[in-house]
Formats: structure tokens, C-alpha cells, sequence
């Protein structure tokens, strides 16, 4: 333990006496002065203490004392990697940071010391300074909202609207679900609203888009409300009903943006995804012609590689060759008498002569 600060003895020291002497206004102010300095000498020079953790081949080391000893630790590391390991210790990326005025990366977060004067615990002491904090990097919650903007502004992704609204959703809320889940450590998760405004109004407007409708309009369809651990949140729902069965729901939204102190970092998708097989399979299951919808005699249709979708000498692509481009696919699900109708060169949804 660090030695008593010299300073902040001789406050308490003359708080104790001036409320003895029943002077309570001295005492008062003295005792706003003894929450500026430090309880314990910051500068004690017998006072070492190293603590380290490591995630694969990524370490981090907490030490206090001088910068000097610091600087040794870590030339004595790289000689240790470079005689016994024959492995280079890379100076670019191992880096000595001061907690107190900048912070350490490790694994996706910020990693500092607490500073704040004005926060107290029951007994009237200081309780958050000199404390470990974790924070999501402001750059990352800027990388991840980039994502779903142009020019500044929430956009649609056109890549989607080929799917159905169950899709879109589902894979909005992965998307989202997987960042927050990873920061839910961070003292500043509150911070990924904005992340949640942005992915909701680009969803929104994907939707909007495929649909072509406003967006005022899928608001009307798809927003509800959800039971969350800290209460009732807004959120997007999709139902599809299943006859006989329970009906699939995918929801965007309804993730309390709350710090957990004991979070695990598991990275798991959404529950209609668990356990799946693969799409191609889900897609047979739905036995339903992606092309007309029939659902009689459904098949599936395969080309050989992407590659052979671009037709040279065709003016216009079949209406097959672009569904199948659009979902990046070599499958497609169809009815009989639109896979016979790919085949035989004509237009879906016509009956061959036989």
C-alpha cells in the first residue's frame, strides 16, 4: 500500500481539530480541501505493483512506478522473446501509455484511470479515482455508423431489397446485437444510441424502398414495444404467422444500453438463426417458386459459377439471371414450369408445348 499523503494528513488533521473546537464552517471548508489532493502519495518510491493479462497473442501490463522501470520491463521482454522464442517484439505497437492522461487499446477498448473529484460514496469519500475504466472507442461507435450512411445522412442498402421483410430485419438486428453485446463492459454504451438511430432509419428506409412506400408508413406497420430487464423499449417487429406452429418474429431493437459488470462477450446470432441448417435448405422448406410464388412442384435450379450469369449478346438478362445475381447465388428455388421454362430459353411463368 502506498504511503499516507503528507498534505492530506495535515487537512484531515486540522478539520478534526477545528470541529472539536466546534468551529463547524472551518471544519466544512477544510474539509473541501482535502478532496483535491490524493489520500495516498502518488509519488511513493518504494511503491511497485504489476499486474498483466493476455488474450492470445495479445498482452497488456498494468504497472505502477517510474516510466524508467517501465521502459526496462519492457526491453527485457523483447530480449527474452528475441533470445528464447526467436520472436521480434514489434516496437510500433508495443506502447507505454500514462492511465491518468491517455489511454491503452486492447482488444477493441479503451482502457484508462477514473479522475472525478465530486463523486463520493456513502461514508463522504471519493470513490471512482484511480479506478479502472473501459471504454468503446469514439472511432469505432464512427466506423460502425459509416456503415449505413451517405453524405452524412442514414441511406437504404439496395442489396437487400430482394429479400423479404423477416430477412431484412433479422439481419439489421445481428448486425447491431453483435457490436452492442461486445461493448456491453464500456462505461459509455449509452453512446451506441446513435448507432441504434442510424441502423433504425436506414432499415426503415430499405424497407421503404423495397416497399415503395414512406417511411412514416412502415413506422405505422412494423413499430411496437418490448419487455426489456429495464423496462418497456420501443422496437421494429416483423411476425410471420405458421400454421400450426409458433410464428417467427424478427426485431430490430429492445437491447438496454446498460452497463453490465458481469457481461459475457459471446457474440451469438439471433434466435430464429440458432441451430439452422442453411439457407438453401430453409429455402426448400418454404416450398415456395422465388421467381411466381407457386407453391406446387418446387425444384431447384443451379449454374455451374456466377460467372456464367453474364450473358454476352443479350441486350436484356432474364428474369431468373437477375434474381439469382442479386442474392449472389448459384441456387435458385422454382416451380416445375418455371425451371422447365429456364431451360427451354423463354420467359418464366409460360407453359412449354409439349
Amino acid at each position: 500500500m502506498r504511503k499516507t499523503n503528507p498534505d492530506y494528513d495535515a487537512l484531515q488533521t486540522r478539520s478534526y481539530r477545528a470541529r472539536k473546537k466546534g468551529n463547524k464552517q472551518q471544519a466544512k471548508t477544510l474539509f473541501k480541501q482535502m478532496q483535491k489532493p490524493p489520500r495516498r502519495d502518488p509519488y511513493d518510491p518504494d511503491y511497485r505493483r504489476l499486474r498483466y493479462v493476455r488474450y492470445a497473442d495479445d498482452t497488456l501490463l498494468g504497472f505502477a512506478g517510474p516510466r524508467e522501470e517501465a521502459e526496462g520491463i519492457k526491453r527485457q521482454l523483447g530480449e527474452f522473446l528475441r533470445d528464447h522464442l526467436k520472436l521480434e517484439l514489434s516496437q510500433e505497437k508495443t506502447l507505454i501509455t500514462h492511465a491518468h492522461t491517455e489511454v491503452a487499446r486492447f482488444l477493441g477498448y479503451e482502457i484508462a484511470t477514473q479522475h472525478e473529484n465530486t463523486k463520493h460514496d456513502r461514508f463522504g469519500h471519493r470513490s471512482v479515482n484511480g479506478r479502472i475504466v473501459l471504454r468503446a472507442p469514439t472511432t469505432v461507435i464512427e466506423r460502425k455508423c459509416s456503415i449505413y450512411m451517405k453524405h452524412g445522412k442514414p441511406t437504404h442498402r439496395p442489396e437487400l431489397r430482394n429479400d423479404d421483410d423477416f430477412t431484412i430485419m433479422s439481419r439489421y438486428q445481428l448486425e447491431y446485437r453483435g457490436i452492442v453485446q461486445y461493448y456491453l463492459l464500456a462505461q459509455n454504451i449509452p453512446q451506441f444510441w446513435k448507432l441504434h438511430w442510424i441502423m433504425k432509419e436506414s432499415l426503415l428506409k430499405t424497407l421503404a424502398s423495397k416497399h415503395k412506400r414512406r417511411v412514416t408508413d412502415v413506422v405505422r406497420k412494423y413499430q411496437t414495444t418490448t419487455e426489456t430487464s429495464q423496462g418497456t423499449l420501443k422496437c421494429l417487429e416483423v411476425i410471420v404467422p405458421r400454421e400450426g406452429k409458433k410464428p417467427l418474429v424478427a426485431r430490430f431493437g429492445g437491447i438496454p444500453l446498460r452497463r453490465q459488470n458481469a457481461a459475457i462477450l459471446i457474440d451469438q446470432p439471433f434466435l430464429v438463426f440458432r441451430n439452422q441448417r442453411n439457407e438453401l435448405l430453409k429455402r426448400l422448406l418454404a416450398e415456395k417458386c422465388e421467381l411466381c410464388g407457386s407453391r406446387e412442384n418446387t425444384e431447384v435450379h443451379h449454374i455451374r459459377k456466377l460467372a456464367d450469369l453474364n450473358m454476352k449478346g443479350k441486350a436484356e438478362k432474364p428474369t431468373w439471371v437477375k434474381c439469382m445475381a442479386a442474392r449472389h447465388r448459384k441456387t435458385l428455388v422454382v416451380c416445375q414450369d418455371c425451371h422447365r421454362a429456364i431451360h427451354a430459353g423463354r420467359p418464366v411463368g409460360q407453359n412449354i408445348r409439349t
